[in-house]
């Protein structure tokens, strides 16, 4: 109404006057100052569903009144989120705590490498608390002892798809935990567990929850998709007024109504895998799978303890892309596993000349304690590791150069990451996951925004990235 404003700020001045005497501070208790939250500090090392346990814990602790510290100067207490798949990742998981230690002095270990807490305590005896993978309770009971928080309804606010230590635009979404598999080379279960599948709805509700708060791509995780649902087959579950069944194909078909993008991770090439090709073709799921093959020669898979038929696998590969021309496959390889000869090693060159994967990224076998293949015969020298790492990356770059360039002249769905102030963008294809894929380097997108899904019309490439400009009428 007229005249209002200056009422309002008249009331304002008033009210700030009044809250500076001390007789009604004190008779109004309730315009003392909040305490401040203790704050928590994050180091998360290792694989995604290692990051998916961190931002599980962190949002628990921000609904128990805590607040994020970005360094280690603010944190009240800092928690690292160790991995301990390889020796490597154990003596980097090692080198974080010591870190932490040195500059903050008080430190929480969680994550795989809480199963060899002895050793841990043994190389740093200051640290506060040791728990194992996905102990979600005991890692936040840790934090409440070590920095008791200070809950008040008024600052205690937390945004309904829990904290995120992805960018706003893409999240994991993690299905199950633990594995069924005894690879000789993994020892993924003794630290995780048997498969335990979460329930289909309650993997639906995430998803809607963090599409709501602004999630364009979920990425499926777990240690095996393809066999997510095998423990709870007989338990559907209601969705939307529907049963919905656990089982890969049908969870993905949701998600696919969820998410404008829906990418699948370690996923065993299982014949029902088969099934999902056609909801790519749709446009439900993108064309992507990420199939960690580890190698393809017979005599070395079996020492693997891995399943597959290589011959049958190219096979159905071919099969895919007569159903989605555009699929792309990523994939993993060990090279220098125990008793690998030349033989199998160019079997494997022969293999991937063959099946033309879009992604491959390469491993030096590395034995890990308590893998079974540490006791098998013939460990292949480190220098022929390293001569045989070498080959297979010339080997997959020239693959990929080659795919690439193909593109070269197409007009491509792009999601962006990242926007500069210089009138560029980053961003990816559908046959790029972030972080371990390439990317698409853009002119002329200073409009977008990241999170935008925008069409590219890609003009050069590279070994690993494309290059493009938005086409008009984007963003």
């Amino acid at each position: 109404m007229p005249g209002s404003r200056g009422r309002v700020d008249h009331l304002a001045q008033a009210h700030l006057e009044k809250r500076d005497d001390l007789n009604y501070v004190r008779a109004y208790p309730m315009a003392t100052k909040l305490p401040t939250p203790p704050r928590v500090g994050m180091v998360s090392l290792g694989c995604p569903k290692n990051l998916v346990d961190s931002e599980r814990i962190l949002t628990q602790l921000r609904a128990d009144g805590y607040q994020m510290s970005p360094d280690y100067a603010g944190a009240d207490v800092v928690l690292v989120n160790t991995c301990g798949f390889l020796d490597s990742a154990k003596e980097e998981s090692l080198e974080a705590i010591g870190e932490a230690i040195k500059e903050n002095g008080r430190v929480i270990v969680t994550g795989c490498m809480g199963k060899e807490a002895e050793a841990i305590r043994t190389r740093f005896p200051d640290v506060l608390a040791i728990t194992g993978a996905h102990e979600y309770e005991q890692v936040v009971e840790a934090v409440h002892a070590a920095a008791p928080a200070n809950l008040s309804p008024y600052i205690d606010l937390i945004p309904d798809a829990g904290l995120k230590l992805t960018p706003r635009h893409y999240s994991y979404l993690k299905i199950s935990e633990g594995c069924n598999h005894r690879c000789s080379f993994c020892i993924i279960p003794s630290l995780r567990g048997d498969l335990v599948s979460r329930r289909p709805d309650a993997i639906l509700r995430e998803a809607e929850k963090l599409v709501a708060a602004g999630t364009r791509e979920l990425l499926v995780i777990s240690q095996d998709t393809s066999a997510y649902g095998i423990d709870i087959r007989r338990e559907p579950r209601m969705w939307k007024g529907q049963e919905v069944v656990p089982h890969m194909t049908d969870l993905a078909r949701e998600l696919g109504k969820i998410a404008p993008w829906v990418r699948l991770h370690y996923v065993y090439p299982y014949p029902h895998v088969d099934q999902v090709i056609p909801l790519m073709a749709e446009g439900l799921v993108l064309p992507y799978l990420d199939i960690p093959f580890q190698h393809a020669a017979p005599s070395v898979l079996r020492r693997m303890k891995r399943p597959g038929n290589d011959a049958k696998v190219l096979q159905r590969i071919h099969q895919w892309r007569d159903i989605c021309p555009d699929i792309a496959i990523r994939s993993t390889f060990v090279v220098g596993f125990p008793g690998e000869t030349e033989e199998d090693f160019e079997y494997l060159l022969d293999w991937l000349d063959e099946a033309q994967l879009d992604r491959v990224g390469a491993f030096r076998f590395e034995p890990v304690e308590g893998a079974a293949a540490n006791a098998l015969p013939d460990h292949v020298p480190e220098e022929v590791k390293e001569e045989r790492y070498a080959r297979i990356m010339e080997k997959t770059a020239a693959i990929s150069a080659a795919k690439l360039a193909a593109k070269v002249g197409r007009t491509l769905p792009v999601i962006i990451d990242a926007v500069d102030e210089e009138g560029g963008a980053t961003g990816r294809s559908q046959a790029d996951a972030p972080e371990i894929d390439g990317e698409v380097f853009l002119r002329d997108a200073g409009h977008l925004s990241v999170g935008d899904i925008v069409a590219v019309e890609i003009e050069d490439a590279d070994e690993h990235d494309l290059y493009g400009v938005p086409v008009t009428g984007n963003g």
